[in-house]
C-alpha cells in the first residue's frame, strides 16, 4: 500500500550485449521541471529527465529515448545494424519509430505484449 500522494515515474534502461549500459531515460509525471524534485539529488548530468502527464512513456518521448539509445550505441556497433529486443508497448510499433530504426540502422525485435517478465 502507498499513501496516495505519489505519482508515476518510468526509467528506461539498456544494457548492451557486451555488458555495458547507457545511461537510463527518467519520466517523471508533470507539466513542467520544478526545482525541488533536484535538490536533494546528484543525477548523472547525462541521465534525461522528461515529462509527460502521468509518468509514463508515450510515443513522443519513446522516439526521443530511442534517439538517446542511438547515440550512446552508434559507436559501440560491431557491424552495419544493432539489435534492439524491446517490449510490445503500443509506442513500438508507431510509423515514426520504425522509420526511426530503419534510418539509424537499428533491427527492433518485439517481445508479445506483457510477456518480458516471462521471457
Amino acid at each position: 500500500m502507498q499513501p496516495g500522494d505519489r505519482e508515476w515515474a518510468t526509467v528506461i534502461e539498456a544494457i548492451c550485449a557486451d555488458g555495458s549500459a547507457i545511461p537510463p531515460y527518467i519520466i517523471l509525471a508533470g507539466k513542467q521541471h520544478i526545482s525541488t524534485w533536484y535538490q536533494y539529488g546528484n543525477l548523472p548530468l547525462d541521465w534525461p529527465i522528461a515529462l509527460s502527464d502521468n509518468g509514463w512513456t508515450n510515443n513522443e518521448l519513446r522516439l526521443a529515448w530511442l534517439k538517446h539509445f542511438d547515440k550512446y550505441t552508434a559507436t559501440r556497433t560491431q557491424g552495419a545494424w544493432r539489435l534492439l529486443i524491446i517490449d510490445g508497448h503500443d509506442s513500438h510499433i508507431s510509423q515514426a519509430f520504425q522509420d526511426l530504426c530503419k534510418e539509424s540502422k537499428i533491427i527492433a525485435l518485439c517481445m508479445p505484449p506483457h510477456a518480458s517478465h516471462l521471457l
